[in-house]
């Protein structure tokens, strides 16, 4: 397993906001303690987003779209479409 900090737009290390890496290639976003995305190594798995996490804060939103590389609002259509599940990442 593997945790970096996350990356602002500049390229400073962000403190609390990690990207982690599990020993199969899934990546993780994780705000402070909360887990807030998983992205699967498997393109045929639907990224997954923290039902109660993944618009916590516009701290977590700021981050959370540096990680999937889109807007808030390419993510809730996503959301919408079925292409991105709301799920309990934090059990």
């Amino acid at each position: 397993m593997k945790v970096e900090n996350i990356e602002s737009n500049k390229g400073n290390k962000i403190a609390n906001q990690f990207v982690i890496t599990d020993d199969i290639g899934n990546q993780y976003f994780q705000s402070y303690n909360s887990m807030i995305v998983k992205k699967p190594l498997e393109v045929w798995n639907k990224i997954q987003l923290d039902q109660k996490y993944w618009n916590y804060s516009n701290t977590t939103g700021k981050y959370r779209n540096i990680f999937l590389g889109e807007t808030i609002t390419e993510t809730k259509k996503k959301i919408k479409s079925g292409e991105y599940i709301l799920t309990d990442l934090n059990k």
